[in-house]
C-alpha cells in the first residue's frame, strides 16, 4: 500500500512539474524603457512636498491645500485633489483640478483665477471605497 501511495505522490508531482509554472497563464508582456532626462527631473517636485502644501491665487489669497495627486491608468495627466475650506478639518470640501493648471510658487502652489468659492462650486470628489 505504501508504494502505491509513493507512486501516486510521485506521478502527480510530476505531472505538475511538466504542466508549466500556473502563473505563466494570459498574453506574453513586453517593457520598453523610456530614456529620461534625470537631470531636468531633479529639479521637478517630488509628491511628498506638495500634498499638504497650500493653494494660493495670483494675489496670494489662500483657497486651499492640495489633499492627494491621483493618476488614473488612461489619462496622462495627473489630477490634484484639494481640500477647500473647513476649519481644523471640519467642513471641509474636496474638489478635483487638473495638476497642470498649478504653478509653483516659493512655499506654496499657485491656481491663477481661483477664489474659495469659485472652487467650492466644483462637484464634490469623494474617494473610491474599492481602493
Amino acid at each position: 500500500m505504501k508504494k502505491v501511495t509513493h507512486l501516486a505522490g510521485a506521478l502527480m508531482i510530476g505531472a505538475t512539474l511538466l504542466s508549466g509554472p500556473l502563473f505563466a497563464q494570459g498574453a506574453p508582456q513586453t517593457v520598453s524603457l523610456v530614456t529620461v532626462d534625470v537631470q531636468k527631473l531633479a529639479t521637478g517636485f517630488r509628491t511628498t512636498k506638495v500634498v499638504g502644501s497650500t493653494v494660493v491665487n495670483e494675489t496670494n489669497d489662500t483657497v486651499g491645500t492640495i489633499d492627494d495627486l491621483i493618476v488614473t491608468p488612461n489619462e496622462t495627466v495627473p489630477y490634484a485633489v484639494l481640500s477647500v475650506g473647513g476649519f481644523l478639518g471640519m467642513g471641509k470640501k474636496l474638489v478635483v483640478v487638473p495638476y497642470s493648471s498649478l504653478q509653483a510658487g516659493k512655499g506654496h502652489m499657485v491656481l491663477a483665477g481661483a477664489t474659495k468659492q469659485s472652487l467650492k462650486a466644483l462637484a464634490e470628489f469623494q474617494y473610491s471605497t474599492e481602493q
